[in-house]
């Protein structure tokens, strides 16, 4: 069979035991250079991400995976940590090198940047794949100015629980409500924001990286797409936790109180 083949088989229910959850860090980030170990409220961001992904009762073990000497040497005092090669394009790629090495039965892809990540959205990203090749989670749009955001990714949702489509454009498209305001129109609907949280079996993982970065990926710049494309299912849980990331500098100012007071928004 050639590799861009997919022979789609319906995940059966089984008792995953070894749920990882892995997260990617990179000190190049492009928006805000150093982001890992910038310091919020006393601590590194990754220091933050991680002592949420330990409070989730479904992990088994937190690992962070970087290729950055530096994030190895801090990162190391609080969970363990894997060094990865530095060419990888992306987290899951990265992701994807530790999980070939590990004895797990699934693999969750928490983001780097993400301090106030609630363990119960990593509990339920990490429970559909009982019976799911792939899972992730997203959660009302409530905002008017992440109606249009096109750094705010939207997902609409099959009656089965499945992701149908991922994009930077608000989806779908309300014809009759086009004239309409943006409240109303997130009035009208129940709009979709996608959360930056992934869940794979460790065989689906090990394949997905395998195939090409596919054309929807490329257009809308999302790396979810190429399983879109290539047929793997997406349970999507639906959740009421709202992100609240560090993606540039200036996010620090506005998570540093939230994170001091124990408090998420």
């Amino acid at each position: 069979m050639k590799e861009r083949d997919v022979i789609l088989v319906p995940a059966r229910p089984t008792a995953l035991r070894r749920i990882v959850g892995i997260i990617p860090a990179r000190q190049a980030s492009t928006r805000f250079p150093g982001k890992p170990l910038a310091l919020i409220a006393g601590k590194p961001l990754i220091q933050h991400v991680v002592e949420r992904c330990q409070k989730a009762g479904m992990l088994s073990q937190v690992i962070v995976a970087t290729d950055d000497e530096g994030i190895r040497r801090i990162a190391q005092n609080f969970c363990q940590v894997e060094m990865t090669r530095p060419e990888h394009p992306s987290g899951t790629d990265r992701i994807a090198e530790v999980a070939a090495r590990r004895d797990c039965d699934a693999v969750i892809n928490i983001q780097g940047d993400e301090p106030l990540m609630e363990p119960a959205v990593i509990d339920a990203v990490a429970g559909a794949l009982a019976t799911a090749e792939m899972s992730t989670a997203a959660t009302p749009i409530k905002k008017l100015e992440e109606y249009e955001n096109p750094n705010v990714v939207k997902v609409v949702v099959s009656a089965a629980g499945r992701a149908l489509y991922f994009s930077r454009r608000t989806i779908p498209y309300l014809r009759d409500a086009a004239s309409r305001s943006v409240s109303e129109q997130l009035a009208a609907f129940p709009f979709l924001k996608h959360l930056g949280i992934y869940g794979y079996r460790r065989e689906t993982l090990l394949r997905l990286v395998k195939f090409p970065v596919s054309p929807l990926e490329a257009a809308e710049k999302l790396e979810q797409l190429r399983a879109v494309e290539k047929g793997i299912p997406i349970v999507v849980m639906k959740v009421e936790h709202d992100r609240v990331g560090v993606d540039v500098a200036e996010d620090v100012a506005r998570v540093e109180p939230l994170l001091a007071a124990g408090a998420t928004e």
